[in-house]
């Protein structure tokens, strides 16, 4: 039996090991290492994937969230709604732009943004709300772009961790995540579903207007070469980074769906289980399992995680301490702040291996270690 990991990614590397050496080695040939064609032609085919006009390949996630934020116009003082239940990225950038970040609380069940902590955080000042997709399920879009809509205020989707995932409107129309806001951002960080072998990101939007600023601000300001209209930053996804993307894109459906059937083995080995809280999956999307993240009653995480470990099976906390903890916040006034499900998601949220490659005995020796390791801990 293989070595369990959070990630396989060599396994996964092998099966498609002779279009990834060819592609990179057709980038070497032409030494076109900067803005080259795959660059180009993977914007266009992520576009197609998601169903938008514009898809802008840059440096990272982080960036393209910045990128975002620059490009609407934001300034110093104004408000940008987001949960503090999320990977500090989605609120640096907020910070390093000397924006305010104004955290709201989420749902118990679906890990994402509250829509009445969300109504309530709206103020005159509030300029922009960041929803995030975490763990592969789709924050209540519908719901979230009618409340932008009604105070005119543009909504950004965090998409790092739910690239390939769907989502159902009420009438029946069906959109990708990262395609039903003002913008989309992602991150292709080797781990993510959609990942490469370094870094990367991009940027989502069908506003032409919009699309062009994103464009110049990670070209450093620069529609025409050396003429610097704005101030920008230098944020490029390298061509090999592009080629890799272009087909791993192909095959993202199918890593979805073996996530899905991976998390699927789980649900059915934990359900009705007193101790365990399986992933919700909301009827309006199509959860893409970025991550298997359980919640534990009458037990300690910790230590469950450090048995686990000590059983060669690894778990991950996403996230030990919410954003508005942070001590990178010590000195910014947050105000009065109740987050009364972050703070109780927090210590009981644990995450078990997910990716493409497990095989039934990996999962079997799995699964039997976690429920020994619960009914070993558990207190109740």
């Amino acid at each position: 039996m293989h070595k369990i990991q959070m990630v396989d990614l060599k396994r996964q590397y092998a099966k498609i090991k002779p279009e990834v050496d060819a592609a990179i080695q057709q980038v070497i040939d032409t030494t076109a290492f900067i803005n080259g064609p795959d660059v180009q032609e993977f914007g266009k085919e992520l576009a197609a994937y998601l169903g938008v006009k514009h898809a802008i390949p840059c440096a990272n996630g982080t960036d393209a969230l910045q990128i975002t934020l620059m490009a609407l116009g934001l300034k110093p003082g104004d408000e940008v709604i987001t949960p503090s239940f999320t990977y500090i990225a989605t609120v640096e950038v907020v910070a390093l732009l000397q924006l305010k970040p104004v955290f709201v609380d989420v749902d118990v069940d679906t890990y994402t943004m509250n829509l009445d902590s969300l109504k309530k955080a709206i103020t005159p000042k509030t300029k922009a709300i960041i929803p995030v997709h975490l763990y592969g399920q789709c924050a209540q879009m519908e719901e979230i772009l009618a409340i932008g809509k009604a105070h005119n205020i543009p909504v950004i989707e965090d998409n790092a961790q739910a690239i390939g995932g769907d989502y159902t409107f009420t009438d029946g129309k069906k959109y990708k995540t990262g395609a039903m806001a003002t913008a989309g951002c992602t991150s292709f960080f080797p781990s993510k579903n959609l990942g490469c072998y370094g870094d990367g990101g991009a940027m989502f939007t069908n506003d032409d207007a919009l699309a062009e600023k994103m464009r110049m601000i990670a070209n450093h300001g620069q529609k025409v070469r050396y003429y610097h209209e704005m101030v920008g930053c230098n944020s490029r996804l390298d061509s090999i980074q592009a080629a890799i993307l272009r087909i791993k894109l192909r095959h993202l459906d199918s890593y979805c769906d073996a996530r899905r059937n991976v998390a699927s083995f789980y649900n059915k080995a934990f359900a009705n289980h007193t101790n365990i809280v399986t992933p919700f999956e909301a009827a309006y999307s199509k959860h893409v399992y970025h991550q298997y993240t359980l919640q534990l009653k009458n037990v300690d995480r910790d230590a469950v995680s450090n048995a686990m470990a000590e059983r060669g099976i690894p778990t991950m906390i996403y996230y030990p301490v919410p954003c508005h903890k942070q001590q990178m916040f010590d000195g910014i006034d947050l105000g009065e702040l109740n987050l009364p499900v972050t703070d109780f998601l927090n210590p009981c949220v644990i995450s078990l291996p997910i990716h493409t490659e497990f095989t039934e005995e990996e999962l079997q020796y799995i699964v039997e270690n976690f429920l020994n390791v619960i009914e070993t801990l558990r207190t109740a």
